[in-house]
């Protein structure tokens, strides 16, 4: 297998690597239930991944009747997050393919990294419980760099780079906060069809488009 053109492969991981809407959903639900809200499906709560933990209960609360004030609001955000931390990994997988891809990258001579709006604490917990940490010597979350420096910013990428020896990278992302980012650190950007797009995958503005795993080293290779 020829090696593909890029030294390091940055990764997205909620709706990229995983499919954490099957614990991000039950969380949600958890804290709007602690206000009597109604809950959201599990359908519905994918389309409020992406951005971080505040935005994503920003998104529930509007849906559900509006955003409440800051002290409830707090509240709230370590309601959630107390129960999914609890709960993290009971039902989030890898999406298929998603292992057979890393170890392709890796044969291939590319670095990986995980540069995620997660905080760095639960990201490294979930890649830990679902024993994917070994794949990503450097994992950078919206909350290392301080969260006015996460995606779409473009600084943890840029971090993520370095840390990685520098060299040719490519982002691989789901939303626009991926998109964004990764052309603001003039990287080309490849987006999964399969994880929460926040706008339809062909208006994200990414350089290619996969919709499995298997697509990802071919697309890689024709960038």
């Amino acid at each position: 297998m020829s090696n593909i053109p890029f030294d390091i492969v940055l990764f997205d991981l909620d709706g990229t690597l995983v499919d954490s809407a099957r614990d991000l959903c039950p969380a949600v639900n958890h804290a709007l239930a602690e206000i009597g809200r109604d809950p959201v499906s599990e359908n519905t709560s994918r389309g409020l991944i992406g951005g971080g933990t505040d935005m994503m209960l920003t998104r529930a609360l509007e849906a559900t009747g509006g955003m409440i004030d800051d002290g409830e609001y707090r509240q709230l955000t370590r309601a959630l997050l107390d129960f999914y931390w609890d709960n993290i990994a009971v039902n989030t997988v890898p999406y298929p393919g998603c292992i057979e891809a890393l170890q392709e990258l890796q044969t291939a001579g590319a670095k990986l990294a995980i540069c995620t709006n997660k905080s760095e604490k639960p990201a490294r917990e979930l890649l830990d419980a679902l024993e994917m940490t070994h794949f990503f010597p450097v994992i950078y979350g919206g909350d290392t760099l301080g969260r006015e420096n996460a995606k779409p910013a473009p600084d943890m990428l840029h971090a993520a780079i370095a840390d990685c020896g520098g060299g040719r990278a490519v982002m691989v992302g789901d939303t626009t906060y991926d998109v964004r980012a990764g052309k603001s650190a003039g990287l080309p950007v490849v987006a999964c069809s399969f994880g929460y797009c926040d706008e339809p995958v062909t208006k994200l503005g990414a350089d290619a488009v996969i919709s499995a795993f298997a697509e990802l080293a071919p697309s890689i290779r024709s960038l």
